[in-house]
């Protein structure tokens, strides 16, 4: 069977453990076909509003609609739940995890777009996919592809964005082709989201702009009580502080 590629996006109704799936969107590349999937869903977890403010996803739009587990966007995503496929996703652990809620676990190999722009590109005041539409200006491209493919664009809808990584997609493959001449480049970057990254400063806490080398030095202590107390520490900070301790 020909590969596919799965570019995919969800909007939940907030980011806690108990919040869910409200609305899934993806667009399937493959040899010869487009396909495009988009689907809001009910749930009895109610929207939070900072979710609302964010994707504009109202109670009222849910009403009459299918639970994510019992939808034709989700029975067509397990279909192409294989390992010869492609997931990509920016911020993959995020989507991921929420679809899990829905008891979908991936078979497919992934690619996180995030992960990948952040080696790629790693002094970027910014990684996120927003950020991105703006400064590779994504959005002058964004309608005529919307056109072709039937797609409404919407601020931080699904769907919307997954239009956006689309061609982030295509931006990130042409400087992994100018960094890894040699690679195949979906491959690298499949390579690219499993590899740690080492990060250079804080960008939040007391020690804001300061290098985590500079931290190491004057402050090894706080470092340590960083890995024994912040249960959600980011992995790549993480790795780079142990990294840094270790030597």
């Amino acid at each position: 069977m020909a590969k596919r590629y799965i570019i995919l996006d969800t909007e939940t109704t907030g980011i806690g453990e108990e919040d869910r799936v409200i609305q899934l969107g993806f667009i399937v590349l493959g040899e010869r076909e487009i396909e495009v999937q988009n689907e809001f869903f009910s749930t009895s977890v109610p929207i939070s509003f900072g979710a609302m403010e964010t994707h504009g996803i109202t109670p009222e739009m849910l009403d009459g609609k299918p639970l994510c587990k019992d939808s034709t966007s989700y029975r067509r995503l397990n279909e192409l739940n294989s390992d010869e496929n492609y997931l990509i996703i920016h911020n993959a652990k995020f989507d991921i995890d929420m679809l899990q809620k829905e008891g979908f676990k991936t078979q497919m190999r992934v690619i996180d777009t995030l992960r990948v722009a952040k080696h790629l590109l790693p002094d970027e005041e910014a990684h996120r996919l927003q950020y991105f539409r703006y400064k590779m200006e994504l959005y002058k491209e964004e309608q005529k592809e919307a056109d072709e493919l039937n797609i409404v664009i919407k601020a931080h809808d699904a769907i919307g964005d997954v239009l956006v990584l689309k061609l982030l997609l295509s931006r990130l493959k042409k400087l992994v082709l100018e960094k890894f001449p040699n690679e195949n480049p979906v491959e690298k970057m499949v390579d690219l989201t499993l590899t740690p990254i080492m990060i250079k400063s804080f960008n939040f806490g007391k020690y804001r702009g300061k290098t985590l080398q500079e931290v190491a030095t004057s402050d090894a202590p706080y470092l340590r009580w960083m890995l024994t107390n912040m249960e959600n520490l980011d992995e790549d900070m993480r790795y780079s502080i142990n990294r840094l301790l270790s030597n």
